[in-house]
């Protein structure tokens, strides 16, 4: 018989990929997880993820630290510049998440989340299925890493390779 072990991550503690508009800490991969990768993610001032959506996967978000202009909803109208001022047609608007909130996200569900204010922020992100969205990770903060302005073209075919339909851009003072 053989023995089965669980898997315990300190605080602190996990692979780190980080750059000037972002830092995540892998906390569970699919290596250790068949159905979803979990990650800390520091959002600093100004990041904003800008709008999308994944057709097959789920995602969590709860906020640990600081506040964050979140959407879970599809828009009576997708501008494509701009979500913070999306509208569902049931009335649901963009709200400011702060500690202790959960965001779920159904697969095809627009979404998005943007740090408005001069302090970093912290959530906990689950991705289901594993482990695309730690390859995403990686890659997109290569490009990030690169500085000046996010290459848009490169993080559009980023997307695309990890079923990510981006409906407005990723910015980053």
């Amino acid at each position: 018989m053989t023995e089965t072990e669980g898997l315990l991550v300190p605080p602190g503690h996990g692979r780190v990929v980080a750059t000037p508009a972002q830092r995540v800490t892998f906390k569970v991969t699919g290596s250790h997880s068949r159905t979803a990768s979990t990650f800390e993610v520091e959002v600093p001032p100004g990041f904003d993820v800008g709008a999308h959506l994944h057709t097959r996967s789920e995602e969590l978000f709860f906020i640990l630290e600081g506040e964050l202009d979140v959407l879970a909803f599809e828009p009576r109208i997708r501008t494509p510049d701009n979500w913070h001022k999306w509208e569902s047609s049931s009335g649901s608007r963009v709200v400011r998440a702060t500690p202790g909130t959960v965001i779920v996200v159904p697969p095809g569900c627009p979404h998005a989340f943007a740090n408005p204010t001069d302090t970093p922020a912290k959530i906990f992100f689950q991705a289901s299925p594993p482990p695309d969205h730690e390859r995403y990770f990686e890659e997109l903060l290569e490009i990030l890493g690169n500085g000046g302005p996010p290459d848009q073209e490169a993080i559009e075919a980023l997307r695309a390779k990890y079923d990510i339909e981006q409906l407005t851009p990723l910015r980053h003072r």
